[in-house]
């Protein structure tokens, strides 16, 4: 019996030191998993939100020019009474307006402040889309009716073997791809928990082998387009989409801070959410696209594209907010109005009419609930209106 209990004891501490050593030797993998699986909790997201590096890796994009681009103030605008309340109940934490390019509005709430650099979420999606027509200008790529595996050849015998280019910029690849932020087993947050452990997101896209429609039949929303868009700009360039998009649009746009993406374990950007950014030079990129791509006279993005990207193009259903190349607008859009959006309550605002950029950052747990988004986009709206 001794020497059973004995030999119980042997295997029960090496049991305890083997689990040690995996900890000590996963402790970082094990640490960012621990902090994605908490990311979005109460007591924790506000701070989160500022701080994706404690979750995920990340790759910095440091500001390189010598001098930052000027974003003057305006005369301070008196906003709308129901903006009080919409930016408690919204979780807001900072909200920016600019007026024909000058800022009339600028506040942060809940403990953060101008030097945060706070997650985009899908907001990423149209810095995306802005370096996509950059690139295609250039000459990279050739047609938005090419195939995708032409650029992303790996994805050849998956779910996207006949999608091309213009489908995957619409979201109408007919992918299936669980985009349930809620529920732990779902595509979006197995794809969380892979990039939290260092895992490869181009494998990530080419297992995916199952559609629900035939390419361009349909709309849906499917955040893993947007990674194959990323994977088809790395393909036709030969370059990261970090280097990408610091050269192409960061670096004219001069801003005042730092930027960084979140990245998986080989170093590739997390296109489809994950750059963070100060609230000033979100609102920089903004100013540029109402402009119809150009800053302090330079043409960053083609105007051109600046239409055409933003412009409702993909098969949504009718009555519903549109959807063009990785940008919104709403069903009932007035002229030169979208809105690049994210979860959890991120807003980039667009009025061309009316010469408006809003800003909106935040930490909202009940975004998806029923009518909040068309509420938010009314009070943007009034916003804009009463400007």
């Amino acid at each position: 019996m001794r020497k059973l209990l004995f030999w119980i004891l042997r295997i029960v501490l090496a049991l305890c030191v083997a689990a040690l050593v995996v900890a000590i030797w996963k402790r970082e993998e094990l640490q960012r998993l621990y902090a994605v699986n908490t990311l979005f909790d109460e007591n924790r997201i506000v701070s989160n939100f500022s701080d994706m590096e404690g979750a995920f890796l990340t790759a910095p994009m440091p500001r390189s020019a010598s001098t930052v681009s000027d974003l003057p103030a305006g005369p301070t605008a008196t906003l709308p009474a129901e903006v009080d309340p919409w930016i408690t109940d919204r979780f807001v934490t900072s909200l920016l307006v600019a007026k024909s390019g000058a800022v009339v509005h600028e506040s942060y709430y809940l403990g953060t402040g101008s030097e945060d650099q706070r997650i985009s979420w899908s907001i990423a999606k149209s810095y995306l889309s802005a370096l996509f027509g950059i690139v295609m200008a250039e000459g990279h790529i050739a047609s938005l009716d090419d195939p995708v595996t032409q650029y992303a050849p790996s994805l050849e015998n998956t779910a996207y073997a006949n999608a091309t280019v213009r489908n995957v910029l619409n979201m109408a690849s007919g992918v299936v791809f669980d985009e349930d932020y809620l529920d732990y087993d779902s595509d979006i947050n197995r794809m969380g928990r892979v990039i939290a452990l260092g895992g490869n997101l181009d494998d990530f896209a080419a297992s995916l082998s199952e559609t629900f429609a035939a390419p361009g039949q349909t709309w849906q929303y499917v955040s893993i387009d947007t990674h194959v868009i990323g994977m088809v700009l790395r393909g036709a360039t030969g370059q990261s989409v970090v280097d990408l998009l610091r050269e192409k649009i960061l670096d004219p746009l001069q801003p005042e801070a730092d930027a960084y993406y979140i990245t998986d374990g080989d170093g590739v950007a997390f296109v489809l959410g994950g750059l963070n950014i100060t609230t000033r030079d979100y609102a920089r990129f903004g100013i540029m696209i109402e402009q119809s791509g150009q800053w302090n006279g330079q043409q960053i993005v083609p105007a051109d594209w600046v239409a055409a990207s933003t412009r409702a193009s993909a098969p949504t259903e009718p009555g519903k907010t549109q959807y063009g190349y990785q940008w919104w607008s709403p069903s009932d859009a007035r002229p030169g109005e979208f809105f690049g959006r994210g979860i959890y309550g991120q807003y980039l605002y667009i009025d061309q009419q009316k010469d408006i950029v809003i800003v909106v950052t935040a930490a909202d747990r009940k975004f998806r609930e029923r009518g909040v988004h068309t509420s938010n986009i009314e009070v943007l709206r009034r916003i804009a209106d009463q400007i």
